[in-house]
């Protein structure tokens, strides 16, 4: 959905790192999107997005329920104001393999990185070199850390004022339903449509511009 919806702006998406799902499906996925004002029009997609749907993976065709986290990470152009100490860096290696066990590379190329303090994890194996799948996920190390900074500023702060609330699963932004019928809603806006095929090929916009204003009224 959002690699359709980048190129339907004619913005370049690149998937930085995949994990498969240990039964189906994807467990994780990093996508990087380049494109003028690209953070500022997906920010507000972060959070927890619930799906329901005749799960395809279900013989006996029930309906289901699952949630995607979202995060949405701005790339930083200049990391002088965070400073990792490569003595709180974990670094294995290992042996890249595609889906179904495919393409399995005989160098360990790919790369996991933990940084220790904080206890988050990056694994890295789409490029064809170590060094570069190393300098990938120190990027997104860097991102994901530069994040957790400012959660922790705006939580701070939320919580002076009275206004902090927990992003728990329970507290989802947006809903999509494909039965018993077919509708997408935004829970902080109230935006909906019926026309989820639109939605999952990229038409994101209503939804992205209807958070947009609303954050400009609360200003």
């Amino acid at each position: 959905m959002y690699s359709r919806w980048a190129e339907n702006k004619n913005y370049s998406a690149k998937v930085l790192s995949w994990s498969d799902g240990d039964e189906a499906g994807i467990k994780r996925a990093d996508l990087e999107i380049n494109g003028e004002y690209s953070y500022g029009y997906l920010k507000g997609e972060a959070g927890v997005h619930r799906l329901i749907r005749l799960s395809p993976f279900d013989n006996q065709h029930q309906r289901h329920t699952s949630f995607a986290l979202i995060e949405v990470l701005p790339e930083s152009e200049n990391n002088k104001e965070l400073t990792i100490e490569q003595d709180d860096l974990r670094i294995d290696y290992f042996r890249a393999s595609g889906a179904g066990g495919q393409s399995v590379q005989k160098n360990a190329t790919a790369v996991r990185m933990v940084h220790e303090p904080t206890g988050i994890t990056v694994s890295v194996q789409n490029e064809r070199s170590q060094v570069r799948n190393k300098e990938v996920a120190l990027k997104i190390l860097t991102a994901r850390l530069m994040e957790r900074e400012l959660k922790l500023k705006q939580e701070e702060e939320s919580k002076l004022r009275g206004e902090f609330i927990s992003p728990e699963w329970g507290n989802q932004i947006r809903t999509y339903v494909l039965h018993p019928y077919k509708m997408i809603k935004d829970h902080r806006t109230e935006q909906e449509t019926n026309d989820t095929e639109n939605v999952f090929e990229g038409d994101l916009d209503p939804f992205l511009n209807a958070y947009l204003e609303s954050q400009m009224k609360n200003q």
